[in-house]
């Protein structure tokens, strides 16, 4: 059972007496969300109708009860511990019992989002030999149209419906044992041992595979403790696929060591933001994460008002950088701050804006405590405040908890240099230490000398009322090398003309540096992102330039 820290009051003081508790053998479901199961009226999962007015809930008896059965099923199939099973179902409760089961039998499951096309679910398969799929009547459609190409796959399970070829995981559930005994397995799992596989968002290639261990839940803890000063009786609602590494972030692991109520909502095909303050009044939520761009719907379209927001104590967000002015808006509509913090799928979040902290708004915050995070040059030097570097994590001479050991079967693409772990994200501190993000190293433009992150230009494009999205990028340019180009979501209200694209242009360099603006800017209907929801900028990158009328405009050199 993994002992819960106080509540941070003091970050310094928290930072300096910090260490690391692991134990040898550990296993996230049997030493600590069971601990919770003797008070049978406990909520550990509430699932939220798509329209937000109804709700089932499970206690942790109840979870507990059900994933003793999955372990069990997997027993009766002859699933053995390490192998590894494809795990693509949305947001519902099948999802939390399946993981538990697994978890407890020591069997690796790969979170898979279900917005994978037939080539992702293929391409997952080979690399990791996965011999079960666990998915529903969509995902079982799109796995059997892949007939003969996943040569690996032996057991297929189903929920919801019965399907030809495909054996269904409730009636399979209603059969087994209630008891489980980890020994079936080969004894308790060893707090090395692999758990889960993620795949990374593939912004700039294929994605590669991050394999955590056991571990990687207990790190969770600072997470759930630090991060989201969660307590046992929150309700916490982050908004995540249960296919994104934010899932294990904010809606199993440290939620469930803390003893907080997980919340979830089976939103429908398409997200509507009017749907999130509704079910923050009805049901209570008391911490609430969200990405970027679900905040900016939010404020874009409602009027926060109005909603009653006093039992929200907490918000952030996480995924990619939050623009400074939307978190005066929030602050201003719901009288609530959003703290926004950096993580990986490679890591636990590593850099954050602490509660017990001021906020510097548009600041990635402060290192997590358990952590050493700097700002380092190519050579793993520490660089002095004020100037960009790469964001990495000290890993020797320990290698702490929640850092991936490596890209598994990948071990060619890990960026390990030296005593670092470089996260491929480029920063600089300020001299009280706070991190400021300034984009991917690869996506980092170099015009006429000058070095411009992305989201910096993103930012000040985001505080002009027209813009609704925007993602920004470098194009080949004969006389400066590159050349800021602006892909831009209009808000609804906006049509795309010559007069506004100066206006933007002239916005940028009124809020950052005149080198900075955007020369060329192409209003588009909407972003491509990955199935994580974050901008896919390789794409924009491949896209041929074209001039077109109110679309890709080039402003006068200056």
């Amino acid at each position: 059972m993994t002992a819960i820290p106080p509540l941070m009051t003091d970050y310094h003081k928290t930072v300096r007496s910090f260490a690391w508790q692991i134990p040898e053998y550990y296993n996230f479901a049997l030493d600590d969300f069971d601990k919770w199961v003797d008070d049978r009226t406990k909520v550990a999962l509430t699932t939220v109708s798509a329209d937000g007015k109804s709700a089932d809930r499970l206690t942790f008896r109840d979870l507990h009860v059900l994933s003793n059965r999955f372990a069990n099923v997997l027993k009766e199939l002859g699933i053995k511990r390490g192998e590894r099973v494809f795990l693509m179902l949305p947001r519902s409760e099948e999802w939390y019992v399946a993981v538990l089961g697994m978890i407890r039998a020591g069997v690796v499951f790969m979170p898979t989002p279900n917005m994978v096309t037939g080539h992702d679910i293929e391409y997952r398969f080979g690399r990791t030999e996965a011999v079960m799929a666990l998915t529903d009547a969509e995902g079982a459609e799109k796995i059997d149209a892949l007939t003969g190409k996943l040569s690996s796959l032996k057991t297929k399970l189903i929920t919801g419906t019965d399907r030809k070829g495909w054996q269904s995981f409730e009636r399979l559930l209603d059969g087994a044992s209630r008891r489980f005994d980890p020994y079936d397995f080969g004894g308790k799992t060893k707090s090395s041992d692999p758990m889960l596989i993620y795949f990374t968002s593939g912004t700039t290639g294929n994605p590669k595979m991050v394999r955590h261990t056991q571990a990687y839940a207990v790190a969770h803890l600072v997470t759930a403790r630090y991060i989201q000063d969660l307590r046992s009786t929150d309700i916490i609602w982050v908004h995540a696929d249960t296919g994104w590494a934010k899932t294990a972030y904010g809606k199993i692991f440290g939620q469930w060591i803390v003893g907080a109520t997980v919340m979830q909502w089976r939103m429908g095909s398409r997200f509507d933001p009017k749907y999130m303050p509704e079910i923050i009044e009805r049901y209570g939520v008391s911490v609430f994460c969200a990405p970027p761009t679900a905040y900016k719907m939010m404020i874009g379209h409602l009027d926060l008002s109005r909603y009653d927001w006093n039992d929200l104590r907490h918000a952030l967000s996480a995924g990619e950088p939050l623009n400074p002015d939307v978190i005066r808006v929030w602050k201003n509509q719901t009288g609530v701050t959003i703290y926004d913090y950096y993580g990986q799928t490679e890591a636990i979040p590593l850099v954050a804006n602490f509660p017990c902290m001021p906020v510097k708004e548009g600041s990635m915050g402060l290192p997590t405590p358990g952590y050493e995070v700097e700002v380092v040059d190519e050579d793993g030097n520490v660089v002095p405040p004020g100037t960009e570097g790469n964001i990495a994590v000290r890993i020797k001479p320990v290698h702490p908890p929640g850092v991936f050991n490596g890209y598994w079967r990948d071990e060619d693409s890990t960026a390990f240099i030296g005593d670092w772990y470089f996260t491929g994200d480029r920063a600089y501190r300020d001299e009280d230490g706070y991190f400021w993000f300034v984009g991917r190293a690869d996506d980092l433009i170099k015009s006429s000398g000058y070095r411009i992150g992305p989201f910096e230009v993103e930012s000040a494009l985001q505080e002009h009322p027209a813009v609704l999205e925007s993602a920004v990028i470098g194009v080949p340019d004969d006389l400066r090398g590159q050349v800021v180009k602006a892909f831009v979501v209009l808000a609804p209200e906006y049509e795309e003309s010559e007069d506004l694209v100066k206006e933007l242009q002239e916005h940028v360099m009124k809020v950052t540096a005149p080198y900075k603006y955007p020369r060329i800017i192409e209003f588009v209907k909407e972003l491509p992102k990955t199935i994580s929801g974050k901008v896919r900028r390789v794409e924009l990158r491949q896209r041929k330039l074209e001039k077109k009328a109110g679309g890709d405009t080039l402003a006068p050199s200056r």
